[in-house]
């Protein structure tokens, strides 16, 4: 069966049959390719005058255009998404991290053998203190915005070519 001329497909080997290419973002002659140019026009690149632009799926996931119920809208040809992303304050909702903090069951100052480092008795601080109360409050505040890390779904690669040649599509 002879392919749509413009059709993208994913193919099982690593090279492109006659007739396609990969989906590599690289730039031909529209002298050559009218046909495949009045399809695409300069959507993936070109300056519309000598050459044009096959897309660029290198490393990307394909999505369909229009919008979803509550989905952002996708235009033909629209690239979007970064492969590593840092968050910032701002992405991270507030949120509080508790904090237990081990005491020995000693009177005194010093830490213990295993490194505990406050007294658990109810007047090792004031005489005045009531059993159980907190010696001290604080806060673990915001760390965010360090390293970038990788946001990329798990994928397996594919070879995805685009028929240079085929029956012109017709509209319905």
């Amino acid at each position: 069966m002879e392919p749509i001329l413009g059709q993208i497909q994913a193919f099982g080997f690593n090279f492109a049959p006659r007739g396609w290419a990969k989906c590599e973002g690289q730039l031909l002659p529209i002298s050559q390719w009218s046909a495949l140019f009045s399809l695409l026009g300069t959507t993936f690149g070109g300056d519309g005058r000598t050459t044009f632009g096959l897309p660029d799926l290198r490393g990307r996931s394909m999505v369909g255009i229009g919008n979803g119920p509550g989905l952002d809208t996708i235009t033909w040809g629209e690239k979007s998404g970064q492969y590593q992303i840092t968050l910032q304050g701002n992405n991270v909702p507030a949120h509080s991290h508790p904090v237990a903090v081990p005491v020995s069951g000693i009177n005194g100052e010093e830490a213990t053998a295993n490194g505990q480092h406050i007294a658990n008795h109810a007047s090792a601080f004031n005489e005045d203190a009531t059993a159980g109360q907190a010696l001290a409050s604080f806060n673990t505040g915001n760390n965010s915005g360090g390293n970038p890390f990788n946001s990329r779904n798990p994928f397996l690669g594919i070879n995805i070519c685009i028929a240079l040649m085929g029956t012109y599509p017709s509209r319905s």
